[in-house]
């Protein structure tokens, strides 16, 4: 069955992702006003019955302009201190803002490595679910005073389709400062069409991905063709929205223009939900054209349709299985380590205890361990 279109009041458990150039204005600091009518259009969901959390960027904007920091690019050090005074300067705004409608506001610091190691993963689950079940918001940002380069998401479009994933959301809203999905980037090609719904994340729209958009954001439209992939492959759908105009999320449903993205049919199990939303794999097996047919068809990957080892991980790890053209079809968990994997790679199964010195398992990757990522090949 198809999935169909609804508003936003009939969904259980919306994330609702905001960008920094939205709440943070460069020369006057925080847009109270708008700030007031998204509280309003949160409360009235949350009336309705919907869990809402935040996925709120816009820390390093306010502390910047706090501290009178340059416009030009900050140094580290000069981010993580903006962030450091930004986060509270913004957690108060939120929290000010929904107690106003009754509504307690909770804060979640999180790194990359909160969501891509399962344990934590699990942990920052169930804090967001009971600060859910006793009716408060949480309020989610990535931690910017202690994440560098290798351990950060870079977006928050991509952090909230994990938030997304990771407390079974159906619904996971994209404010930005663009209305929607279009064929090429509005503001370069005058014959752009706009896409109002998007039944599968394909190969052609991850080609209509833009750049960045605001000199506030980190994130462009590639982020957020990554948080769909994310985001409806574990069943939840994703909208695409202005939220330039005050109350952003009630227009959504009386007529402003969107871009709606259909959950997969077939959804994947939470723990396969995790292992496909990893960010970061820790390295990449490329496969022939016959293993890509078997993994389609639910078969475990066996080494023998392994053709390239690449990166340096350990068993238990997160790798990408990758096509020979270098596209990616699916994420799973490997049972070797890379220095092994690579002895083994296109070896017959029965080879394995003769070439390791141990029977080892006969699959690189077990089928409960893997998800496809990617759509099916052709033909």
């Amino acid at each position: 069955m198809t999935a169909r279109r609804k508003p936003l009041s009939a969904h259980k458990r919306i994330v609702i992702k905001i960008g920094s150039a939205l709440l943070v204005d460069r020369a006057t600091g925080l847009k109270t006003a708008w700030l007031e009518a998204l509280c309003a259009d949160i409360a009235a969901l949350k009336t309705n019955g919907a869990d809402v959390l935040v996925v709120s960027s816009g820390a390093i904007a306010m502390g910047r302009t706090v501290l009178g920091l340059p416009s030009t690019a900050l140094k580290l050090e000069e981010s993580q201190a903006a962030a450091a005074v930004g986060q509270i300067a913004l957690a108060q705004a939120w929290a000010d803002n929904l107690s106003r409608h009754g509504i307690v506001a909770g804060q979640i610091l999180l790194t990359l490595s909160d969501t891509e190691e399962r344990r934590r993963y699990l942990n920052a689950r169930a804090t967001i679910g009971e600060l859910s079940r006793r009716g408060a918001v949480p309020v989610i940002n990535e931690n910017d005073t202690v994440a560098t380069t290798e351990i950060r998401y870079g977006d928050n479009d991509r952090l909230a389709a994990r938030v997304a994933t990771m407390t079974g959301a159906d619904l996971l809203v994209l404010l930005s400062d663009i209305d929607g999905l279009y064929t090429a980037p509005p503001a370069t090609n005058p014959d752009a069409e706009f896409l109002s719904e998007i039944p599968a994340i394909t190969p052609e729209i991850e080609a209509m991905a833009g750049g960045a958009g605001s000199e506030l954001s980190r994130g462009g439209m590639k982020t957020k063709i990554d948080a769909g992939r994310i985001a409806t492959g574990a069943g939840c759908a994703m909208i695409i929205a202005s939220g330039k105009p005050d109350h952003a999320l009630s227009l959504i449903d009386t007529g402003g223009r969107s871009s709606w993205f259909a959950p997969s049919g077939t959804p994947v199990t939470a723990r396969k939900t995790w292992i496909a939303g990893q960010l970061e794999p820790a390295g990449r097996l490329v496969i022939d054209a016959g293993a890509e047919r078997a993994l389609h068809a639910g078969k475990s990957l066996l080494p023998a349709g392994v053709t390239a080892c690449q990166g340096d991980f350990h068993r238990g790890d997160t790798v990408a299985v990758m096509t020979a053209e270098g596209r990616e079809i699916a994420r799973g968990i490997c049972g070797y380590d890379s220095e092994e994997a690579g002895r083994i790679t296109g070896r017959k199964s029965a080879e394995i205890e003769t070439l390791l010195g141990y029977p080892g398992r006969a699959a690189m990757i077990h089928r409960d361990d893997l998800v496809i990522t990617g759509p099916r090949p052709r033909g």
